[in-house]
């Protein structure tokens, strides 16, 4: 029996809204009205240093004025809240404490600078390059065995925020995912079609909680994914490898994974992908333009190479 479709936006409030996302957020609005489905909005602001609450607001008013609506969000709530990331800790502790109980992770005490100095490859531009492996125990725990077996783990118990404390804190160090070796993670993405990574050779152990005791985009999405009900993810073409490094984590805490659907990127006039940077191109600059959510559709998102 298929689930209700639920899909989401996540922007992450670290700049204006790109013309790039937006076409995104519009692709996955689409996606769900289409399927008469959910859309919820999530607030991805775990970069308490580069996010900011302007940003929250502006990127809200901008979505609206594109003419994008959603059913559960931070600012209209919804059964399956907080809405916020900032705000969904405890959850994620929960799912780090599993992962290392199960023998998935391990702590890493190499820095940025010893990972890019040792990588075995410069793995494509990519936001993790290839782990050494330098810190990685030799054994490989049983833990990890069942979790890459039968995905029958199920879903972590809540834990109480206070019960994270002392030994059972995660802060202090770069905790990695332990990645199957040369297994090919495969799945069939809903516009790209079959999608294949290799594990180990594509993407190394990757970070789910950072030293600063911040946990990585990958594992907070996978747990707010799963604890939503998402049953598509609509992103960038950018992320695919990503959704491999997902996958593993799904399977690894018993999680249904869902469909995931990457759209081609919006690229300006030289082929470079677009992003906040290029504030000329912000839907909030285009407003002050006095340009319209139809002449942002037609000339940005349609043009050649979009």
């Amino acid at each position: 029996m298929l689930r209700p479709y639920r899909g989401r936006l996540a922007p992450s409030p670290t700049g204006l809204l790109h013309v790039g996302h937006a076409r995104t957020f519009w692709i996955a609005a689409h996606r769900a009205a289409e399927r008469g489905g959910t859309l919820i909005l999530r607030n991805e602001d775990l970069d308490l240093q580069r996010c900011r609450a302007e940003f929250v607001d502006a990127m809200i008013g901008d979505l609206h004025w594109l003419g994008i609506s959603w059913q559960e969000g931070p600012d209209c709530g919804g059964a399956v809240g907080p809405y916020t990331q900032s705000e969904r800790r405890s959850h994620y502790l929960t799912a780090w404490k599993y992962l290392r109980e199960s023998g998935a992770i391990y702590p890493c005490t190499c820095s940025r600078k010893d990972v890019a100095l040792s990588a075995a490859a410069p793995n494509d531009g990519d936001d993790e390059p290839l782990y050494s492996g330098k810190c990685r125990p030799k054994a490989r725990n049983e833990g990890l065995q069942e979790a890459r077996g039968d995905g029958r783990l199920g879903r972590p118990a809540m834990a109480r925020p206070d019960s994270f404390e002392g030994a059972d804190a995660p802060a202090g160090f770069n905790w990695r995912f332990r990645v199957p070796d040369e297994e090919a993670i495969s799945f069939i993405d809903q516009h790209l079609g079959p999608q294949t990574f290799v594990a180990g050779r594509d993407f190394g152990d990757f970070i789910v909680w950072r030293r600063d005791d911040v946990p990585a985009y990958q594992l907070a999405v996978v747990v707010d994914d799963a604890a939503m009900g998402i049953t598509e993810v609509v992103r960038g073409a950018d992320l695919l490898k990503s959704t491999a490094r997902q996958i593993l984590l799904y399977r690894a805490l018993g999680l249904t994974i869902p469909d995931f659907y990457h759209c081609d990127l919006v690229r300006d006039e030289a082929g470079v992908r677009l992003a906040k940077r290029h504030d000329s191109l912000s839907i909030h600059k285009l407003r002050e333009l006095g340009w319209t959510a139809e002449r942002v559709r037609k000339e940005t998102w349609l043009r050649p190479g979009a």
